[in-house]
């Protein structure tokens, strides 16, 4: 079966948000979608294989070895065969009119490298929820006036660097233009923003959709949580924003060099887990994060070496 829109899912083990996320799919007014989840957790499950195979328009792709968040990411584009794909997150929901919209604003838009829509933050148990980050994206975010804004080049490049503000699974990408970057390996909580930065300097453009399509869920066991607490999140970002500073600067992007060079919002970020983390009692933490967010982009390569060790 070909459809225009693959929906992958790179899922962790059988659970009831993946449950939820796969019925979010299902339950789309527009049918003109495949739906494939890669499962790279640890223990396979006989009974979440049943249950996808059900439905004809749903593969179930688990990986024979663990591969990773980066490589997973990756099979996921490799394994899309439509004309879009978007990567929706094993604990996020679609809104049922997602892909309508999708086919709408593609046929409007046909050569941009991707869309994003807007997104409705959740929590675990699934209610409304407005975190600390969420109120940084929607104040650092583009302004969508009307119900689409077409953005790229050192514009969004810089916006993104001064916060990314993007939420992941409300990317749907031209599979044509993203096949040919991926995910560079060595990235696990930067790859979004690494690859929107390359299509960015390919020369591709974004829809920006101001509605939401996505219910996007915060809770503790996300990576980026996971990653937050034990500082490997901010070792990551700091020595990405010293390599691409560089990058841009000799584009000629200089505004999105410097924002890249002193990429507030993750310094600001990193302080924040301060207090709980000393609450905690993880105070080597704490001080590797804390030398992190007040570090200058010269010793970036060297703190990120520290943090990991």
């Amino acid at each position: 079966m070909t459809t225009d829109l693959d929906v992958v899912i790179p899922a962790y083990g059988d659970d009831a948000l993946l449950r939820e996320a796969v019925e979010s799919v299902r339950a789309q007014d527009d049918p003109r979608w495949r739906l494939t989840v890669i499962d790279d957790g640890a223990d396979r499950s006989p009974e979440l294989g049943s249950w996808l195979g059900e439905d004809p328009r749903v593969r179930y792709l688990p990986n024979p070895v663990r591969l990773g968040i980066n490589r997973n990411f990756q099979r996921c584009l490799d394994e899309a065969t439509g004309d879009w794909v978007m990567l929706l997150g094993a604990d996020d929901r679609l809104r049922p009119d997602l892909v309508g919209r999708v086919h709408a604003i593609t046929a409007e838009h046909p050569t941009a490298a991707w869309l994003h829509t807007d997104a409705l933050v959740i929590d675990g148990a699934g209610e409304p929820v407005t975190p600390l980050a969420d109120r940084v994206k929607a104040r650092t975010k583009l302004t969508v006036t009307g119900e689409t804004r077409v953005t790229g080049g050192e514009e969004l490049a810089t916006s993104l660097l001064h916060g990314n503000w993007m939420y992941f699974p409300s990317c749907v990408f031209r599979r044509g233009f993203v096949g040919a970057h991926g995910f560079r390996e060595g990235y696990d909580i930067v790859l979004d923003l690494d690859l929107y930065l390359r299509m960015l300097l390919a020369g591709g453009e974004c829809v920006l959709l101001r509605e939401p399509g996505i219910e996007y869920r915060r809770h503790a066991a996300s990576l980026s949580s996971s990653g937050a607490v034990d500082g490997t999140r901010f070792a990551e970002e700091t020595a990405y924003f010293a390599e691409v500073a560089a990058e841009l600067a000799a584009r000629g992007w200089n505004r999105a060099a410097r924002a890249a060079r002193w990429h507030w919002t993750s310094r600001a970020h990193g302080v924040a887990t301060l207090p709980g983390l000393l609450r905690a009692g993880e105070f080597d933490t704490a001080r590797r994060i804390l030398g992190l967010a007040v570090s200058t982009p010269r010793v970036a390569a060297e703190a990120r070496r520290s943090t990991l060790t």
